[in-house]
């Protein structure tokens, strides 16, 4: 299979989909892979380390995109892209359709075939594409977090971990997954008095005998959650609906039980996010302000370690593109329950019930 990595153009996305160790796998199976030049240059691997591994470096993303028959990303495609997407082209990436009509109506356009790295399955039920980029993300939201709590930065000028006889910051997490539990061990880390909320009881009974003494559980409701607002510093939207649009846990009219100078961060925000006044951010400007409370909503926080998070994305996607490239993304999926699962729009049609449900379009079993 000819393979495709064209460099991400997406603001501050600084990640790689394909590391020169994943290249050479490929090569040795007798694939070509083709990488745009400077592609892996902010991830840390020079052109020059892909060609070693034996890819051809080429000069536009246009050139990528003309030459390849699998398209593997990080990002999804931006508008400059959509028209360089063509029919029949596997493209293997984070896409998020939910929160995005037009991208999903460009690539029902486009005929090609897309493959959504957050709706792949294990037989557990659990994301194996997602995991890796959510423990980044989860761990980052508290970084973030904290440095925005900072007067200069508009925050309220709260230490999240305190100090000896100065109570530390309460962190409010809304969700117990892998976003959620990492946010929080982060937090306690750092010394603060943190709660996780969840509607799973079973998750919370996990989470309350795995997790460090300065992190409690609550079931989540709207009422629960008001009564935390007023005591928290820093709320963590950590909700996950796989393929779907996340939920709005706290309404515009809530922000008014937060102190000035709290601090939401929206890590849910690829979905949609799940704070009824977020709207998606960037890594340049990541932050606004709404009735006095800091909204930090950027799109791909992993973004910003991509030495980090490119290896830890790659460690998990490689498998995949290999199994993709090797047998053709038909009988892949066809061999792989799970792997089906992130098959999203097949030539033209939705193949994943939330996006048809959420944008009203007709669904098409694959």
């Amino acid at each position: 299979m000819i393979i495709g990595v064209p460099k991400e153009i997406k603001n501050n996305e600084n990640r790689v989909a394909l590391t020169p160790a994943g290249t050479k796998e490929l090569v040795k199976r007798g694939h070509t892979v083709y990488v745009q030049h400077t592609a892996g240059e902010n991830s840390g691997f020079p052109d020059a380390a892909y060609e070693q591994a034996g890819a051809k470096i080429l000069p536009a993303i246009e050139d990528v995109y003309r030459s390849a028959e699998m398209i593997v990303k990080v990002k999804e495609p931006i508008a400059s892209e959509y028209p360089l997407v063509r029919d029949g082209q596997l493209v293997f990436t984070y896409f998020h359709f939910a929160s995005e009509e037009i991208l999903t109506r460009a690539m029902i356009d486009s005929g090609s075939i897309c493959l959504a790295y957050e709706t792949v399955e294990n037989p557990d039920r659990t994301l194996p594409l997602l995991i890796p980029m959510s423990e980044v993300a989860g761990r980052m939201s508290i970084q973030e977090g904290a440095r925005f709590l900072e007067k200069p930065q508009g925050g309220k000028g709260v230490l999240l971990g305190g100090v000896p006889g100065v109570k530390p910051a309460k962190v409010l997490v809304l969700g117990g997954g892998v976003v959620g539990q990492n946010a929080a061990l982060m937090a306690a880390g750092l010394g603060a008095d943190v709660t996780i909320a969840d509607i799973s009881l079973p998750r919370l009974r996990y989470l309350s005998e795995t997790m460090p003494a300065n992190i409690k559980t609550l079931y989540s409701s709207a009422h629960n959650i008001e009564q935390e607002l007023p005591a928290t510093d820093l709320v963590i939207g950590a909700v996950l609906i796989p393929g779907a649009k996340a939920p709005h846990l706290i309404t515009r009219k809530m922000l008014s039980l937060l102190k000035k100078g709290s601090v939401l961060v929206d890590v849910a925000i690829d979905q949609g996010g799940c704070f009824e006044t977020s709207h998606p951010t960037t890594h340049a400007e990541p932050i606004y302000e709404v009735d006095g409370i800091i909204h930090y909503c950027v799109a791909n926080i992993p973004g910003a370690v991509p030495q980090t998070s490119t290896l830890a994305l790659t460690n998990a996607t490689l498998p995949y593109v290999i199994k993709l490239a090797d047998k053709g993304w038909a009988a892949a999926c066809a061999e792989d329950p799970g792997l089906k699962l992130g098959l999203n729009i097949v030539n033209g049609k939705v193949v994943y019930p939330a996006v048809a449900e959420t944008f009203g379009l007709p669904y098409h079993p694959v």
